[in-house]
């Protein structure tokens, strides 16, 4: 090999009228988004480190898992410790691995990765990802294959930052169509859940988040008669919209209004749908099993609209 690499990768870019999409071989993940010049993620530069999980996909768990430990099938497993402030295993094990594009046209990519078992998780799944741009906008499919010989403990999740503005998210307006939220102790794991109906969690009509902290995961999500459920955020001066919709794959999404990143503080906000909800490895809250040879799919996407 000659020359340099890219922190992130092989740069893949995706072009369709005035949207360009860059995905990376580096975790499989997007790196940058834009509609006529302007960057609709907060993402970052070819020459940086993806940093706050910028764009990354989340296989196989989003989110944390209570010291990288869990049961599965009567054995206990220790995963690595990858968020050391908290002492959690978060967002899988995927994120820096290399994806390869094995499909590629002018406005769409599919990648692919093979998940080897180690010994945090003994399992193996062969792993897809399809991004695709078109007039509505980007559509996200990620499926997996247990190629293994046994049962294997499964979700996914990704992580975009939507940047409505061009400044902090303070300003910018929010509609989360979720019931509920779940309650996280103070290492971010769940302890419970409540009705969002009276709180300051409730986002079900869109309103400015104002000074509100938000790393929280929502759940019991109302879905339009497509099946979809949408989250949007948008700028009220430029008018600019960003709608995050998740097909009924995804039954929980994260908000994350960035008040813990050491740069670019809340300077968008990451709307993560997930397959499961956080710790799910070891709580068991509706955690999918795949059995050798299963397939599982779930759909995402980003329209960028001006209202």
């Amino acid at each position: 090999m000659t020359g340099t690499v890219a922190p992130s990768g092989e740069q893949i870019e995706l072009v369709h009228g005035d949207q360009r999409l860059v995905v990376v071989g580096g975790g499989g993940g997007v790196r940058r988004y834009t509609l006529d010049g302007r960057d609709l993620l907060d993402g970052y530069e070819e020459h940086e480190t993806c940093r706050g999980g910028r764009g990354q996909l989340l296989i196989p768990w989003p989110n944390r898992i209570r010291d990288g430990r869990y049961r599965f099938a009567e054995e206990s497993h220790q995963l690595a410790i990858t968020e050391p402030a908290t002492g959690h295993a978060i967002h899988g094990l995927v994120r820096w691995g290399r994806w390869d594009v094995v499909d590629r046209t002018a406005s769409s990519a599919t990648m692919t990765h093979l998940l080897l078992a180690n010994p945090g998780y003994p399992h193996t799944l062969a792993l897809r990802a399809d991004y695709a741009l078109g007039d509505a906008g980007l559509t996200v499919t990620v499926g997996a294959t247990n190629v293994g010989a046994t049962p294997a403990p499964y979700g996914s999740g990704a992580h975009p930052y939507l940047r409505a503005a061009l400044g902090t998210v303070d300003s910018c307006r929010l509609r989360v169509p979720a019931a509920s939220r779940l309650i996280a102790d103070e290492r971010q794991i769940p302890v419970g859940r409540e009705h969002v109906e009276g709180t300051e969690y409730d986002f079900r009509e869109a309103r400015e988040i104002g000074a509100l902290k938000l790393d929280t995961a929502f759940a019991d999500l109302v879905r339009d008669s497509d099946g979809l459920a949408r989250v949007m955020v948008r700028d009220p001066r430029t008018q600019l919209a960003l709608t995050l919709w998740m097909d009924a794959a995804h039954e929980y999404v994260m908000v994350f209004t960035g008040d813990t990143l050491t740069e670019r503080r809340r300077h968008a906000v990451a709307i993560e749908p997930m397959t499961c909800p956080p710790n799910a490895f070891a709580s068991g809250d509706q955690l999918h099993v795949l059995e050798p040879g299963e397939q599982h799919e779930a759909r995402w996407g980003i329209t960028p609209t001006l209202a």
